[in-house]
């Protein structure tokens, strides 16, 4: 096992609620803005500072995202070839809402000037509030005390909210209160050379075409340069505390700001309450989106901030009920499954027209696109606790369908849909096809989270509303894409594919693509024998629509049934592909440390050329048909690609930890989790400075339901199959299954179910048929 590096002491001190630094540290500032960073689903902000850190020689990433706005981006190939990529999207870094400066008298308050004689930022995560005291020396020797509390509320998805307190300690006299908007903004990773971060070269900053600044609210209109899109901001203010000496307010052609101008005297204070408000042109009319912005704004104000704080308290308290999350023995580790659940709450919030991009809205890492590990990571934890978030998430994915049918045809498939590797709007956005849009098992994962979404739920209404076409129109591509071969005893095979593991491409025969080919062939048949039998009109209507004749339904039936399923006799395991066993094995131990991600020091070519991974290829198709072979089969397998993943991808250690814990590897499960728990907060992967890892958060979570409690969904029935970590005295969480909320308990050597919602829930508990009935529990040996 490549071992990860794992900071410790932590750099934010444990506490089950809170995330806090209690210094100041310009070398951790980078993290720390992504550590605090807010959103609610539509609007995120970096935690980066209101009076900002400029000139300071600090590195610091502004940032405010709107989810799903976008410009469209040529992507520059030197060599151009028939088919490739023509654009891609990137998510913009949008107006600059969030600046508060304070001058005394002729002094500016800022982190890096100065003196600062207390610091405290905490994260507050049943409130959803982040919080900065400071008590400030001027350089003239003026001390000041300040509190700035931020929301992005969960209830109001268009409003930012900031509620900015100081008190004078020492002196008496003329303040200044500067609050701003700033339409000069660009996006910034870019910079980084790290594939990883951006694609895009820079340059995609906004063009003003509108200010109104003759009364509060104050309104900024922007709109992109190429995709077209239009955006106005808002802005509206409530002053308390001590009377207004005068107020200005003052524009240019980038910048609109209020000066509020107090006299305050020695102990007295003052509040400045800000909201602001975005809409864009993705959601309404052109016309209609300064008045909206504005009324938003002008809503904050008429809310107030506590009484904001007091709407997301309670919409947290309801997610957090539902999630029961507790970890008995570890601290540190709780605190970081709750930092990631935290973060997934904050991700929710599409309107059926958007999708979760890789770091979220945390940073405009990986352009903003959303991936397939929305499918896979991602609403599997939805499904099971925000059921409505996962049913938009797909709803998104339909939206998108004729997208994916334009590709398809572009890569010369005559019918059928492929999903982009990574996008927007639905455009292909990558630039480099073997690592992108060969990854063709993106359609298994699409259809597959539509049928973990039906198996939670309950819910067979996605099927007559989109999700009975989307499985249909990804499995033809299937059944086009692969031929028999009659090398392979005349079985259907996939030539030039990728798998999920990125250090290999263009391989035949893939081991997780044809399993999950012939598992989609195999859904998508059934889907139409049910839709059939029980909704015949609509199966008529849609068979229709998509000219789905029975001769293509035998040709699914027949290729999943004929798959070619890659097997090694002599090692008795599956391997990854047609020629992934002719390869040298990497040479780990000559290979520093400092030299991983392999990704940043090698070049792609010679890592394909050897039997390395990147991340889980085989054991990730047995996690998600944990049915389909032998816990010996499985072993065998993982105890053949474990040691040769680097895990340089997030995506790796999830998926290994409940592997690990299905084979009764218990030291390796403990340790991936203890890897997913803290990736972030730890910045394991000495990336997170530029955003979370979302498909990690909710591998955490998954860590702990798949993989300690051993829970599984199979046709439709629910199963448990608890242990408990060695280093744990217990733990809990809670899920909801077909209308049905359990709490799971497991400690000493006993599981505790619950049913606090729902009428009778049968299930399994390590084979043992269960049922209960609500508001009652049963209380069974882990034995």
């Amino acid at each position: 096992m490549k071992q990860l590096k794992h900071k410790r002491p932590p750099v934010y001190p444990g506490d089950r609620w809170i995330i806090a630094e209690n210094d100041f540290s310009p070398a951790n500032n980078l993290l720390s803005e992504t550590i605090f960073a807010l959103g609610n689903g539509y609007i995120g902000i970096r935690g980066s500072f209101e009076e900002g850190l400029e000139g300071s020689g600090c590195r610091s990433i502004d940032g405010i995202y709107l989810n799903g706005f976008y410009e469209s981006v040529p992507i520059p190939h030197a060599e151009t070839g028939y088919g490739y990529a023509l654009n891609t999207q990137t998510m913009l870094n949008v107006t600059n809402s969030k600046i508060i400066e304070l001058d005394l008298e002729d002094e500016r308050f800022s982190l890096v000037a100065g003196t600062i004689l207390n610091y405290h930022r905490f994260l507050d995560m049943k409130t959803g509030c982040l919080v900065r005291n400071v008590v400030w020396r001027s350089p003239g020797g003026k001390e000041i005390e300040i509190e700035v509390k931020r929301l992005v509320p969960f209830a109001h998805r268009h409003l930012l909210a900031f509620e900015y307190r100081l008190k004078a300690l020492n002196f008496s006299g003329r303040v200044n209160i500067r609050s701003s908007m700033d339409g000069d903004v660009d996006n910034h990773t870019h910079e980084e050379e790290d594939p990883r971060f951006s694609a895009t070269l820079g340059g995609l900053g906004l063009s003003v075409t509108g200010i109104m600044a003759r009364e509060e609210p104050l309104v900024m209109l922007q709109e992109t340069k190429r995709s077209g899109l239009q955006l106005a901001c808002a802005m509206d203010h409530r002053l308390s505390g001590v009377p207004m000496v005068f107020k200005e307010v003052e524009q240019d052609q980038h910048r609109i700001t209020v000066s509020y101008h107090l006299e305050l005297k020695q102990e007295a204070s003052a509040c400045l309450e800000k909201y602001a408000a975005y809409y864009t042109s993705l959601d309404h009319p052109a016309p209609d989106l300064p008045g909206l912005a504005s009324e938003m704004a002008v809503k904050g104000r008429e809310i107030g901030f506590e009484a904001l704080v007091e709407e997301q308290k309670e919409r947290l308290d309801k997610l957090w009920d539902k999630a029961v999350i507790e970890v008995k023995g570890d601290l540190f580790q709780e605190q970081g499954l709750r930092f990631n659940i935290f973060h997934l709450f904050q991700a929710a919030g599409s309107n059926g027209r958007t999708g979760i991009g890789a770091k979220g809205l945390t940073s405009e890492g990986y352009d903003g696109h959303y991936f397939w590990d929305t499918e896979i990571y991602m609403i599997p934890f939805y499904a099971a606790l925000m059921p409505e978030e996962a049913r938009k998430l797909l709803a998104y994915r339909y939206s998108i369908l004729d997208h994916a049918r334009s590709r398809a045809r572009m890569l010369d498939h005559p019918r059928g849909a492929l999903y982009p590797w990574r996008t927007i709007a639905g455009e292909e956005g990558s630039s480099y096809y073997p690592a992108g849009t060969a990854q063709y098992p993106i359609n298994a994962a699409v259809a597959y989270a539509v049928n973990k979404y039906v198996e939670m739920t309950g819910d067979y209404s996605l099927m007559l509303e989109g999700g009975a076409e989307i499985v249909f129109e990804t499995a033809r591509l299937w059944e086009d894409l692969g031929t028999y071969i009659p090398r392979k005893g005349h079985l259907f095979c996939y030539n030039e594919v990728t798998g999920p593991d990125e250090y290999t491409a263009l391989v035949n025969n893939n081991f997780y693509t044809n399993l999950m080919a012939q598992w989609h062939l195999d859904y998508a048949c059934a889907t139409a024998r049910r839709l059939k039998k029980d909704f015949p009109d609509h199966y008529r209507r849609l068979t229709e629509k998509i000219k789905l004749g029975e001769e293509e339904l035998q040709a699914w039936q027949q290729a999943a049934e004929n798959m070619f399923i890659p097997y090694d006799e002599a090692l008795k395991i599956h391997p990854q592909d047609d020629g992934f066993l002719d390869k040298e094995v990497w040479d780990f131990t000559a290979t520093p440390a400092d030299r991983y991600p392999l990704l940043l020091h090698y070049h792609p070519l010679v890592i394909y050329r050897y039997q390395v991974c990147k991340q889980p290829d085989v054991i990730l198709a047995h996690f998600l048909l944990s049915d389909r072979y032998s816990l010996k089969q499985k072993r065998r397998d993982y105890n053949y690609y474990e040691p040769i993943t680097t895990h340089d991808s997030s995506l790796s250690p999830a998926i290994f930890g409940v592997m690990a814990s299905e084979l009764g590897y218990y030291k390796d499960a403990e340790y991936f989790f203890d890897i997913t728990a803290r990736l972030d907060l730890d910045n394991i992967l000495q990336d997170t400075p530029f955003g979370v890892h979302m498909a990690n958060m909710a591998g955490s979570w998954m860590n702990l339901v798949y993989g300690f409690a051993g829970m599984r969904t199979t046709n439709g029935k629910l199963s448990f199959k608890p242990y408990l970590p060695q280093s744990w005295q217990g733990y809990r969480f809670g899920i909801i299954f077909q209308n049905n909320r359990l709490a799971v308990a497991v400690e000493d050597d006993k599981a505790i179910y619950s049913l606090l919602e729902g009428d009778i829930l049968t299930f399994r508990h390590r084979g043992q048929d269960l049922k209960i009935s609500g508001g009652e529990k049963v209380v069974v040996s882990l034995n």
